[in-house]
This record gives C-alpha cells, sequence and structure tokens, in this order.
C-alpha cells in the first residue's frame, strides 16, 4: 500500500493506474477506522480495479465550537487496517497542502446545505463540498463511496456532482451498525460509558419508527411527535432535530406518509453530537385503502 502524503504523490500513482487502464474506487474518511468505513473500502474493492483511501480531518467542516481538537486520530492503526482490506494507495495531505494561503473559492449547495443538521452546523457543508471536490480533483476516482449513516452528506455529495458535471459516480453504503444497533461512527469512542448505553436509543427509536409506518397509516407530524417524545423520555439525551424527510429530495413531508421518507436524527451524549437515519416505507395496502 502506498502512502501519499503530497498531492503530487497521489497525483503520480493515480497516472500510474490511468496508464493501467484501471478503474478506480475513492473513499474519503476523516480517519479512526471503524468497520463502517472498512465496508466502504470493501464495496469499492469489489467494483474496482484499484482502490484509494483518504484520511484528512478537514478543518473546514468544523465551527468554532466544534470538536476538531479532540477529534480521534491513530494513522499506524488506520494503516494497517487499510492493508489487511487490500487498499492500493492512502492519501493523507496535511491542512496546509489542502488549503494554501489565501484559498477563498468554496463550493455550496445552497438549499441542501442549509437545512437539517445544515442549520445545526452553519457552514458544515459548505466545507465538506468544498473538500469533496478537491479530493476529487486531486485522484480523480471514476467511483467514490460514502455511508448512509451521514444521509444529507451523501445527498448533498449527489446533487454537487450532478450540478457540476463531475465525472464521479457516487455509491451510497448502508450503515454499518454494532452489535447492540449503535450507528458506527468515529465519535462513538468520545461517548461515556452511560452515554453509549444510552445511545443505543437512536436505533431502537427509529426501528419503532418503521415498524409503525409500516404496519399502519401514520401522519409525518405525528410520527415526528413520537419520535422526539421517545427521545426526550432518555435522560442522557438532548435532542438537537428531529425531521421526516423525502428520501430523495429531503423535502418536508407534510400530511399522511404515502411514499418512500427518511427519518433523521440528530441527538448529543454529552459533548458529542449523534446522527442517525432510517428509510421509512409505508405499507402499499394501506395506500390503496386510501
Amino acid at each position: 500500500m502506498k502512502i501519499c502524503n503530497t498531492k503530487k504523490d497521489i497525483r503520480a500513482v493515480r497516472e500510474e493506474y490511468r496508464a493501467q487502464g484501471a478503474s478506480v474506487g475513492l473513499v474519503p474518511t476523516m480517519g479512526y477506522l471503524h468497520d463502517g468505513h472498512l465496508e466502504l473500502v470493501r464495496q469499492a474493492r469489489a467494483r474496482c480495479d484499484r482502490v484509494i483511501a483518504t484520511i484528512f480531518v478537514n478543518p473546514t467542516q468544523f465551527g468554532p465550537n466544534e470538536d476538531l481538537s479532540s477529534y480521534p486520530s491513530d494513522l499506524e492503526r488506520d494503516f494497517a487496517m487499510l492493508r489487511i482490506e487490500g487498499v492500493d494507495a492512502v492519501f493523507v495531505p496535511a491542512p496546509q497542502d489542502m488549503y494554501l494561503l489565501g484559498s477563498e473559492t468554496v463550493v455550496e449547495t445552497k438549499r441542501l446545505s442549509r437545512i437539517l443538521i445544515g442549520r445545526i452546523r452553519p457552514g458544515h457543508f459548505q466545507g465538506v463540498t468544498t473538500v469533496v471536490t478537491k479530493l476529487f480533483n486531486i485522484c480523480q476516482p471514476d467511483y467514490a463511496y460514502f455511508g448512509e449513516k451521514d444521509y444529507q452528506q451523501l445527498q448533498v455529495i449527489k446533487r454537487m456532482v450532478r450540478d457540476l458535471d463531475v465525472p464521479v459516480e457516487i455509491k451510497g453504503v448502508p450503515t454499518v451498525r454494532e452489535a447492540d444497533g449503535l450507528a458506527m461512527s468515529s465519535r462513538n469512542v468520545m461517548l461515556t460509558p452511560q452515554d453509549r448505553i444510552a445511545a443505543v436509543s437512536l436505533s431502537r427509536i427509529l426501528t419503532t419508527a418503521e415498524e409503525i409506518c409500516g404496519s399502519h397509516p401514520v401522519t409525518a407530524q405525528n410520527l415526528s411527535k413520537l419520535i422526539r417524545s421517545s427521545l426526550e423520555d432518555e435522560p442522557c439525551a438532548s435532542v438537537q432535530s428531529v425531521d421526516i424527510r423525502d428520501a430523495e429530495t429531503l423535502a418536508p413531508i407534510r400530511g399522511r406518509i404515502d411514499r418512500s421518507v427518511v427519518a433523521l436524527l440528530a441527538v448529543r451524549f454529552g459533548a458529542v453530537l449523534l446522527i442517525d437515519q432510517r428509510i421509512l416505507t409505508p405499507n402499499p395496502v394501506h395506500l390503496q385503502k386510501a
């Protein structure tokens, strides 16, 4: 596995792959890898001739009071995990290499980046789309793999690629969970033991919502209220947002749920903000009776 710390080095590797006629899959990460990241790598490995992973804790997607300075990191551990999965190259740039002095250009999806998590974390998705655009330009992949856990991020990147005619096919990969249902996240290690136990409530409540939506007619408003009420019953949870949105456009849903929607949760446990999501699909039998 080749470890590249500069744009020049990773571009040379990409040119080598191009000369071989090899397809390239890209797996962008912020490091401190877990099995969710490795599933992205496995999906890329199954589809592509060559796989490039990136490890970069992107400062522009963190707000002034967020956890940039405490974000977990262990590069040697990450490299060992990527080697086992057969990654061909890993790009590990320094912030000053990614953002040259005097940089002033940004990329933003204006509507999608300012709703939901974007409302809670202003500027976050502008940082995401800017750095992802840079990684695409530097690594020039044919495919790029992102987890569905960060559902809004996935939709933002898909829209950015579509709108700017970026020649990269975006692949979403289903959320990978711990044995108890908690969605895997690098931030999970920052939870206290008590908060770690409490955080399982996210997946449990989403499962309940999925069962309700599939078993009888329900409105988006009532389902949202039920989810919020259940979360607020957990003493360790500080609910930031509960949203029921169109699964493709993330547009608000009003009235009875009559198509696939996504339930999006953002909840703080102590100082740690966790997100989770679930696609909810109504039972076709109930729709026929409407």
